[in-house]
């Protein structure tokens, strides 16, 4: 099973209460399970509005099912960002 970081941004940082932490995941959903078992409560609700990259690559409407990850690969979540 791959090993990675998961980045968190702004609000999703705050509701985790940590900027990063590791993933052990074959697949984005899987990532973002355990994200949600690790972390209930805030950041799950944050989580509904963010949008992903995963090495760097924007994973937009494709199915987290479907989004592979990388040994020593990186999740970015970013949520909805305001401002100019």
């Amino acid at each position: 099973m791959p090993t990675g970081t998961i980045r968190y941004w702004a609000a999703a940082k705050a509701a985790a209460g940590i900027a990063e932490e590791p993933y052990d995941a074959a697949t984005l959903a899987e990532a973002l399970d355990g994200v949600r078992d690790a972390h209930p409560g805030e950041l799950v609700r944050v989580l509904q509005r963010c949008s992903f990259l995963v090495d760097g690559d924007p994973v937009g409407t494709r199915a987290h099912e479907t989004v592979r990850l990388a040994e020593g690969g990186t999740v970015e979540v970013l949520p909805p960002f305001a401002g100019g």
